[in-house]
Order: structure tokens, then sequence, then C-alpha cells
């Protein structure tokens, strides 16, 4: 591996150690443009009361601001461990070019930080979820995507 990398890859590390003694989970993470950092993200969950409060999501949000686009090709993220379901589904959204990990989800596992289950849930057809899940009024909510379909001046993502 590369200096560079792993030097963006000691940081998120170094983040993810650091948080553990401001009230935070221990992951941390960094997203790099053109080989600068422009972006930090930690575990706040518990902290902020949000279970979306991940680091990768936290970096994410921090560089679209930096940015001021949704859109972060040309990025690269650095992630103390390897991205639950959430985080994953926000990089590929966020559309970033590349994901560096350090820590497996086993070793989170490990340390009772287990998404297996939420893999698991979405392989299940709909109705065999754990949580009840029951589409209703679908007539109704399609006026919104038959709107969005016929607007001419809407920027796609």
């Amino acid at each position: 591996m590369l200096k560079k990398e792993e030097s963006f890859m000691r940081e998120a590390i170094g983040l993810s150690i650091e948080n553990i003694d401001n009230n935070g989970g221990p992951f941390g993470a960094v997203i790099v443009k053109d080989g600068k950092v422009i972006a930090k993200g930690v575990n706040r969950v518990t902290s902020n009361n949000d279970p979306t409060a991940h680091a990768e999501v936290n970096a994410i949000r921090k560089a679209a601001e930096v940015l001021g686009t949704y859109d972060l090709q040309g990025c690269e993220i650095y992630s103390s461990c390897e991205p639950c379901p959430m985080c994953l589904g926000a990089i590929y959204w966020a559309r970033l070019d590349k994901l560096y990990y350090a820590n497996t989800k086993q070793d989170a596992k490990d340390i009772d930080f287990d998404d297996s289950f939420i893999y698991e849930e979405l392989d299940q057809p709909i109705e065999k979820r754990k949580i009840p899940t029951i589409q209703i009024l679908s007539k109704e909510a399609i006026q919104a995507f038959n709107k969005w379909r016929k607007k001419e001046d809407k920027i796609e993502y």
C-alpha cells in the first residue's frame, strides 16, 4: 500500500480511538479529494441520540457541505472499519470513487457492533421481516412520482 493511503487511514483510525474518550463509538472516517482531507467524521450515535450519526455518514455530510454538492465523485473515503449497510449505501449514493477500510465487520461484531441481522433482513421477503412492513396509499403516493417524471428542470441524482 502507498504511504499516502496509509497516512489517511491512520487519521481515520486516530479519530476512532480519540472518539472513545469523547462519548462516541470507536469509528472514524476521513474523505479525501485531490490528496487532501476535506472532511472528517466520527461516530456520534449515542452522544447525539441519532442512530444515523455513523462516522462515514457524518464525513459524507461534511464533505458535501464543503464541496457544495451531493456528488462526491473524485473523492475517496477512509473508514476505520468496514462500513455497515447504511454507511455503504450512503457511500454509493454519494458516488465516492474508492473506499478504504481497516477493521472488518467481523472485528466490529466481536465487540458487539453486529450488523449481520440487517443483511439477513434484506434477504427476507417483506412479509417475513421482523419489522412489520405494510404498503398503504400507493395510488395516492404515486402522484409525486408522476409529477417528478414530468418535471423538466429536475436535477437527477
